[in-house]
């Protein structure tokens, strides 16, 4: 579940601009090299820690527990991996206090944050302490899954019905998904090493490219273009919206489209798909519904760990789109790590190498192919004598 972190050495002190905002998504869009990033991130997942390490802050500090202990997630971690320090505050309302854009101070060895003349104290949590506590909640895992079926069974009850029985309304959508294969992909976990790992499988069989908001980022970033956006449209570039791609607002099962606001103002056009769940439900039923032969999932969330992750309620209403739509359901999540990088230069060279001693061999246990290397090697000493002597 974690990798030991190893001793990092940290800077004592930094000053930077500060940049907050409680929805670290779309902090990240805001971050420049050296800032420092105030969130409010309770439990902070790895994949929200790979997006805040690549932007390259010098510090987080979260106004919620960056670590609750709740379930054992990773991304703490991630972030001290690559020395950067994590810091909780221990007065949550200096979130409002701090301003955005101000320069700041970090001191890790005084624990405190300095702007304006204002001190707010820290916590900096170092790797054995999150190591620790990845430990115990792995240890409370069983809880954490009684309260997932619990959230379940009343999601179930209450709203989910439609999910696992009921036909869903779709969009008029232009491209066509019946009898197709279709590529969900969502901004997750090694979404990148996956899409690399199965370049191959889209260039064959050429399905139909669907990114679940940041997802359609994930394509681009590799030079595929989408061919439907699925989301609440929050989290997608402009870049991606503008790619020519045909867009689907997620939307609330009562018609309520808020990502809608966004795609005309960027005076574009979207079909409104109104269905419970997540994005990446709505996109999994919209190919299923649709008539996928096949649904490709990559950056998905499948583990109860994920969902837990996630920050919403037991993420219900993903476990049970995938047992609607499972029988066509294909996870390529991990597919990098279990098929590898392919052929690597010292494979070619151990082969070469084992061929060679093999010839060798043969030449010395047989006398009529020592007979025909003697003969070889006159032939190519005359060969070379005659070019010395005739070059240049």
């Amino acid at each position: 579940m974690w990798q030991d972190c190893g001793t990092v050495t940290l800077t004592m002190r930094l000053v930077g601009p500060l940049k907050k905002d409680r929805r670290t998504k779309n902090l990240v869009r805001r971050l420049r090299q050296g800032d420092i990033a105030l969130l409010a991130h309770e439990d902070l997942d790895p994949l929200a820690a790979d997006a805040l390490a690549q932007a390259g802050v010098a510090a987080v500090l979260n106004a919620a527990p960056t670590f609750s202990g709740k379930f054992p997630t990773t991304g703490a971690l991630r972030l001290l991996q690559r020395g950067i320090p994590v810091a909780d505050l221990l007065d949550r309302d200096a979130f409002d206090r701090l301003r955005d854009g101000a320069l700041t101070v970090v001191d890790l060895k005084e624990q405190i944050v300095q702007q304006d003349g204002m001190r707010v104290a820290l916590q900096v949590l170092t790797a054995e302490q999150v190591q620790q506590k990845v430990r115990e909640a792995e240890r409370q895992l069983a809880a954490a899954l009684e309260e997932f079926a619990e959230n379940t069974l009343h999601y179930l009850r209450h709203e989910g019905r439609q999910l696992l029985s009921a036909s869903v309304p779709l969009p008029p959508l232009k491209t066509p998904i019946a009898g197709r294969h279709a590529l969900i992909v969502v901004r997750g976990h090694r979404y990148r090493e996956d899409l690399m790992a199965i370049r191959s499988y889209l260039r064959d069989r050429r399905p139909v490219l669907i990114g679940v908001d940041g997802g359609a980022d994930a394509l681009l970033e590799l030079g595929f273009r989408p061919d439907i956006i699925v989301g609440d449209m929050d989290s997608v570039s402009e870049e991606a919206l503008r790619c020519g791609a045909e867009l689907v607002v997620h939307a609330y099962p009562d018609g309520r489209a808020p990502g809608l606001e966004r795609v005309q103002q960027l005076g574009l056009t979207a079909h409104v798909f109104p269905v419970g769940g997540t994005s990446e439900d709505a996109a999994m039923l919209l190919a299923y519904e649709a008539g996928a032969e096949l649904l490709v999932a990559v950056g998905t969330h499948a583990s109860l760990v994920e969902f837990l992750e996630k920050g919403r309620k037991g993420m219900a209403s993903t476990f049970l789109v995938r047992l609607r739509v499972g029988h066509r359901l294909v996870d390529a999540k991990g597919v990098s790590a279990l098929h590898g990088s392919g052929l690597r230069w010292w494979h070619i060279a151990t082969l070469l190498l084992v061929g060679f001693l093999v010839g060798s061999l043969l030449v010395l246990l047989s006398p009529t192919l020592q007979t025909y290397w003697r003969l070889f090697w006159l032939w190519l000493r005359v060969h070379l004598a005659g070019f010395v002597r005739f070059s240049p």
